[in-house]
């Protein structure tokens, strides 16, 4: 007998959570190996520096700013990021989307649009069977 929810049931699952207190001690390892202050981190990876003291006092930074000190740090959120059940790997055309818009040789626009037709074709390629 299969464990998997009947129509009527609802599968109970824990958001995933972000580890901000983990990230926080990453950078912090990143600013001692570059002998920053985290003042110059603020200056360098462009957040304020009472963003960098809200995350010294447990609190998540937002998500620009998360952007920034992951470009600045070069360590991955993806790490912190404590899945409430396992993790999946994200779809095809997710993957398509992210190499399409991280190409430097694509203006965002043409990005978009190259997105759009890979999205439409895969559609209609699409094996029906799933």
């Amino acid at each position: 007998m299969s464990n998997a929810p009947s129509r009527g049931q609802q599968e109970i699952r824990r958001a995933p959570r972000f580890d901000a207190g983990g990230f926080y001690a990453a950078l912090d390892a990143e600013r001692l190996s570059r002998q920053y202050t985290w003042r110059m981190v603020a200056g360098e990876a462009g957040v304020s520096a009472s963003t960098l003291t809200r995350m010294a006092q447990g609190r998540r930074p937002d998500v620009d700013s998360l952007a920034a000190l992951v470009a600045w740090s070069g360590v991955s959120a993806d790490d912190f990021v404590q899945a409430g059940t396992d993790r999946t790997s994200p779809g095809t055309l997710a993957m398509i989307s992210t190499y399409l818009r991280s190409d430097p040789h694509l203006t965002p626009e043409a990005a978009d649009a190259l997105d759009e037709i890979v999205k439409v074709t895969y559609g209609r390629m699409r094996r029906q069977d799933e």
